[in-house]
């Protein structure tokens, strides 16, 4: 991580920082071309056979790769060099949305090609994610990272924001068009990284065992307060994951149309781009693990008041709501995982983060179409909700070094010793 002994004024931008730039901007193109696409795939889906449990299965396939490749990607971005890796990830993600393209030019698509084009893309983006999450830290001085976080979480919410806008907009014309517009968006992201400077700490090639494999596990499991972080971020965004069901809301209970779902997909995407402008220029500097907890929790009522809602007035503030106070929580864990993270490790435990977010996500949607099978999709909605608050009672209770932190950009206590050192990392 860059720590200049030079003084920067309390504003300094890290989009002052050309590394930053071309990061920031190949995360936001990227995000915003995968938010399109999963607008795409699920309308095309739903419409082929109006089956919610295959609308599930769309998470499903998705969870299986970051489940089988996390370990191999983390030991991947801690090795090679993370903007190739990036790199080879845009090609392939690129190849599964030119197939999803061929796909949309047939009457009547196999269904089985949807999922296996998904299945690629979902490889692509497990490597992808801890190499992003690992450069981050090495193209920022340490005293701008929680800044930096904020803003380049941002670029995420950017993405959910105008990417199912955009993608329903342009399905009016076909899923074609999503599809064309999705790759150059792609190609978009790939060029920054290729223009990206290379980060003044380079990854090391060590020899490769079970040890050094599973060191990012070692690391975590050391360190109670980001066991908790991830653990948290996990089971929340396991039974919160209503969005694979906005499909349905969008056409069987509010009737608003494939325009209307790219609405919904986005809504809490801008109240998250507001948290995370609020957060970017007014760091937390104290009680963040009580703030983390808050966001949560508000996370949780949001997505029971959607669930119950019948009304489009009602229904996007409260999309807003949700996304606002998911983004405060993402600040905050994502600072404490990353400050106290030792960059040797980096990509290991940016990949077991993003398995636990990744397939957090994916198998949660799998399990929101499960229920709504079952419950139907109201249900499945408000009881999602309901688990998450009890979640959040559970974590609070079981994990008193999370709910004690302070200034989340100050490295935490492990077990009263600190931090583990380097030297005591498998490598």
């Amino acid at each position: 991580m860059p720590d200049s002994d030079a003084p920067r004024p309390p504003g300094f931008s890290p989009f002052r920082l050309p590394a930053f730039r071309y990061l920031f901007t190949g995360r936001v193109t990227s995000h915003m071309g995968n938010q399109m696409q999963a607008v795409a795939v699920g309308w095309q889906i739903y419409d082929l056979t109006g089956s919610a449990l295959n609308l599930g299965l769309i998470g499903l396939v998705q969870f299986l790769s970051p489940l089988c490749l996390t370990l191999i990607a983390g030991q991947v971005a801690d090795r090679y060099d993370r903007r190739v890796v990036v790199r080879c990830c845009y090609a392939v993600e690129i190849t599964a949305s030119c197939g999803l393209l061929l796909l949309s030019s047939l009457p009547q698509p196999p269904l089985i090609a949807f999922y296996l084009l998904l299945l690629m893309n979902g490889a692509a983006r497990t490597f992808e994610g801890p190499c992003l999450q690992s450069l981050l830290p090495a193209v920022v001085p340490r005293d701008m990272l929680g800044r930096a976080i904020a803003v380049n979480s941002s670029a995420l919410r950017m993405g959910q924001l105008a990417g199912p806008s955009l993608g329903g907009l342009l399905y009016g014309l076909g899923p074609a068009a999503v599809y064309l517009c999705v790759i150059s968006l792609l190609l978009t992201a790939a060029t920054a990284l290729f223009l990206m400077p290379k980060p003044a700490t380079a990854a090391v090639r060590r020899k490769v065992t079970w040890n050094s494999v599973l060191a990012g596990l070692a690391f975590i499991r050391a360190t109670p307060a980001v066991l908790g972080a991830m653990s948290l971020d996990l089971t929340a965004t396991l039974f919160g994951g209503a969005t694979v069901l906005l499909p349905i809301f969008a056409r069987d209970i509010l009737a608003i149309g494939p325009q209307g779902l790219g609405l919904l997909r986005s809504t809490p995407a801008l109240g998250g781009l507001a948290a995370a402008i609020l957060l970017s220029r007014y760091p937390i500097r104290a009680h963040g693990g009580k703030v983390m907890f808050a966001g949560v929790v508000v996370y949780g009522i949001a997505t029971i008041l959607f669930g119950l809602s019948h009304s489009l007035a009602l229904s996007l503030p409260l999309l807003l709501v949700l996304g606002f106070g998911d983004m405060f929580s993402t600040v905050m864990r994502q600072t404490l995982i990353q400050v106290n993270t030792p960059d040797e490790v980096r990509g290991r435990v940016a990949g077991v983060n993003m398995m636990f977010v990744g397939t957090a996500s994916q198998l949660g949607g799998f399990e929101s179409g499960l229920a709504a099978y079952f419950l139907g999709t109201v249900g499945s909605v408000v009881f999602g909700g309901a688990a998450v608050l009890l979640v959040v009672a559970l974590w609070m209770r079981r994990f008193p070094a999370l709910r004690t932190v302070d200034d989340p950009s100050v490295p935490v206590a492990s077990g009263g010793q600190g931090p583990p050192a380097p030297a005591s990392i498998p490598t």
